[in-house]
């Protein structure tokens, strides 16, 4: 009997060794992309995924760190004109070889993706004019300087003009691109018709809410993947994900609960942990009157009040919540993006838990009676997003507000959030750019599409000095005075409560044995980055 026990791990422990086996992954993910579509939705885990198969000009490392991608250098020639080198012997999946055409197709199509929750417009806005001075050299033009500019040509992925069509030559214009019949829908990526890059991984199977499986592409221009096969599964919840894990079934999971990290490690596996730039926040309604959700105030939207919207910051206990919730795996808030990253204001402090204060701020509004709240929220979007909700209702009851959280589907939450249903609600945003006026034009600027600025703005909080000031920053080729105009518009936001930081969350990983991971402060769980432990 001890033979044959023998004899059988020997040849299990064969099995697992094998090549083939060696290069195939599988990934757990908490949260699934709502489309393959590269432009669809300005989305982490749309974002994440759309690092495997389409290739950017610029790439970020794990730091956000710009380093070459389909471009191999890039520079000002003056104050509005900038050079892209693009790297030669690139081809697409299909075989086509990569040229300047296919990165303007991909301008052209980013602000004509219907029905886009999030657009990629607000890292394309920028753009005035594209001109191919070769197959290979790219010439783009900005309205004023625009030093931001080779961070945000990072953000997005691009198509190839041939598949879609495009035999002749393509004309740029902000009002309409010529030479273009039409541009691929989204469902032609999730059915992986039109899922043609230039990434490290080829499409080769989307079952929604099952799996996603992609194929090493082999003519890869960059380091070559570990993995043949890579295989992510959406397992929205938590004790599933985790039972996954330890059971063998995936290979790694993001975002294991905080408080199964013990368990984890206890059962042989390993963890990464490290700080995001991810800012869960909480969004009032600025202006509508009535607002959704609010009874006791006859009518008024309390949150139009500054002190109001003071007094629920003063309300909400940040360390409790980090503590007792997070496990102590986040760090408090002070603005919308953490100490040492481009824009973030050094010293800056989270509002101190003061529920006296609180009190007295709704009674000098005119609420000293309090008033009805719903709070809408996800609960499979962020680290623990019900239960910190759930804390942040019974802190506002305890101070008069008496709140009841509306928790839902990221996906139910995200279309009712645009369709400005909630007086407050929760989110996250994680900074794209790796800098201040990520955040800030996203979420507190006045909502301008022609401008690209406040798409996620859905408090439609508006202040001409803050946008003022975002659009001057975004102008300033000066390093030293960029970051400082944004540390003051960030000071400014804040001031007037336009949007309450709570925490930025720790993002965990983990994973089995004889694996490896560094963690990426944008969250991201990207296969190349998964290596074999040595």
């Amino acid at each position: 009997m001890r033979k044959s026990t023998l004899l059988c791990a020997v040849s299990l422990a064969a099995v697992l060794a094998s090549p083939a086996a060696a290069q195939e992954l599988t990934i757990g993910l908490s949260s699934e992309p709502s489309a393959l579509d590269p432009h669809y939705h300005n989305l982490g885990p749309n974002n994440a995924m759309r690092r495997h198969m389409f290739d950017s000009l610029v790439l970020q490392n794990e730091a956000q760190q710009l380093k070459p991608g389909l471009a191999v250098s890039w520079k000002p020639t003056d104050d509005t004109t900038w050079e892209f080198k693009l790297r030669e012997g690139v081809t697409f999946h299909d075989g086509s070889p990569f040229t300047a055409k296919d990165v303007v197709f991909t301008v052209c199509r980013i602000p004509a993706v219907e029905d886009s929750p999030s657009s990629f417009t607000v890292y394309t806005k920028a753009i005035t004019d594209m001109q191919i001075k070769d197959s290979h050299t790219l010439i783009l033009k900005t309205a004023k300087p625009y030093p931001l500019l080779p961070v945000e040509v990072s953000t997005w992925g691009v198509l190839s003009a041939a598949a879609n069509g495009v035999t002749g030559d393509i004309g740029f214009s902000t009002d309409g691109c010529t030479g273009i019949d039409s541009f691929p829908k989204t469902q032609a990526f999730n059915d992986g018709s039109q899922a043609n890059g230039t990434g490290p991984f080829k499409f080769k199977q989307f079952t929604r809410g099952e799996k996603i499986v992609l194929e090493r592409n082999e003519n890869y221009w960059g380091d070559k993947p570990a993995w043949q096969t890579v295989t992510f599964r959406p397992i929205t919840s938590n004790g599933p994900r985790v039972a996954a894990l330890l059971a063998g079934d995936v290979d790694m999971i993001d975002k294991p609960p905080l408080q199964d990290l013990e368990r984890i490690k206890s059962e042989g596996f390993d963890v990464a942990q490290g700080l995001s730039n991810r800012v869960i926040y909480l969004h009032f309604d600025h202006e509508q009157e009535p607002t959704p959700g609010i009874d006791g105030t006859g009518g008024k939207n309390p949150f139009k009040d500054m002190r109001v919207r003071q007094a629920v910051s003063k309300a909400i206990n940040r360390e409790a919540i980090v503590a007792r919730i997070m496990g102590g795996v986040a760090v408090p808030a002070g603005e919308l993006l953490p100490q040492g990253m481009f824009g973030s204001t050094p010293g800056a402090t989270h509002e101190a838990y003061d529920p006296e204060g609180a009190k007295k701020l709704l009674a000098d509004a005119g609420y000293g009676d309090g008033f009805e709240l719903v709070l809408g929220s996800p609960n499979d979007r962020y680290i623990n997003d019900a239960q910190i909700a759930q804390a942040v209702a019974q802190m506002l009851t305890r101070v008069g507000i008496k709140t009841e959280v509306d928790a839902m589907t990221k996906s139910t939450f995200f279309a009712r959030r645009n369709k400005y249903e909630f007086s407050l609600y929760m989110a996250g945003w994680g900074s794209g750019t790796g800098e201040m006026s990520s955040p800030l034009r996203a979420l507190v600027a006045t909502r301008n599409k022609d401008k690209g600025m406040g798409g996620t703005n859905r408090g439609r909080y508006s202040n001409p000095e803050l946008d003022a000031m975002i659009e001057e920053a975004l102008a300033v080729v000066d390093d030293d005075k960029r970051e400082a105009i944004l540390r003051n518009a960030s000071q400014v936001a804040m001031e007037n409560y336009a949007i309450l930081p709570l925490h930025y969350e720790v993002t965990p990983w983990a994973y089995r044995k004889g694996l490896s991971y560094t963690p990426r402060t944008d969250q991201y769980t990207i296969a190349t980055g998964v290596k074999p432990a040595n």
